[in-house]
C-alpha cells in the first residue's frame, strides 16, 4: 500500500479525525472522543458509513430499493452522531457514505481525503472482544495509512473529556 502524504498541517489545511459510523454501543465513544479532539485542535471530523453490498442485487429491481433503504438509514444514523459531536463539542461533521467492503472502504476514503490524519475507534466491552473492525485494522495496523486511535469503550463522558 502506497499511501498519499498527509497534508493535515499544511497552510490551508487542517487535521480531520475519522470515525467509522455503525450502530454499536461503543461507536458513540469514537465519535465523542474525535469530536473533543477536533474542537481541542481546530481540526475537522469525517464521519463515514459503509453499505455492505446487498446479496440480491440481480433480483428485478429489490437490489435498488434494498440500497435505498440502507443509504436512508445511514444517513440517520450519521445524523444522530452529528448531533452528538455538535452537543457535545460544537463540531460539524462532513457526513460520508460508501458501498463496498468496510476495510476497502475506509482506507480507499483516507487515500482520497489527505487531510485525513486519525482513524479513530472504540474497542467493544464484551467478552467477544473489541469488536471485528477493530481486530481486522489491528491486524493490518503496521500498513495502515494514518494512525489509528483506539478509544476504550468502557469509558465514561468525563474520563474522555480529562484526555481530549
Amino acid at each position: 500500500m502506497t499511501a498519499r502524504t498527509r497534508r493535515s498541517y499544511e497552510v490551508g489545511h487542517r487535521p480531520k479525525f475519522l470515525v467509522v459510523a455503525d450502530a454499536t454501543q461503543e461507536c458513540e465513544r469514537a465519535v465523542y472522543f474525535a469530536a473533543r479532539r477536533a474542537s481541542r485542535i481546530g481540526g475537522g471530523l469525517t464521519m463515514v458509513c459503509v453499505i455492505e453490498p446487498g446479496e440480491f442485487q440481480h433480483w428485478l429491481g429489490v437490489g435498488d430499493v434494498m440500497r435505498q433503504e440502507a443509504e436512508e438509514d445511514a444517513a440517520k444514523l450519521l445524523e444522530s452522531y452529528a448531533e452528538r459531536a455538535r452537543a457535545v463539542a460544537g463540531v460539524e461533521p462532513e457526513r460520508v457514505i460508501r458501498e463496498g467492503k468496510r476495510a476497502d472502504e475506509i482506507v480507499r476514503l483516507i487515500e482520497e481525503d489527505e487531510d485525513i490524519a486519525y482513524l479513530v475507534l472504540a474497542a467493544g466491552t464484551g467478552s467477544d472482544g473489541p469488536g471485528p473492525l477493530v481486530s481486522s485494522i489491528a491486524h493490518a495496523a503496521a500498513a495502515f495509512p494514518v494512525p489509528v486511535v483506539i478509544v476504550p469503550g468502557g469509558l465514561k463522558d468525563s474520563d474522555i473529556d480529562a484526555m481530549s
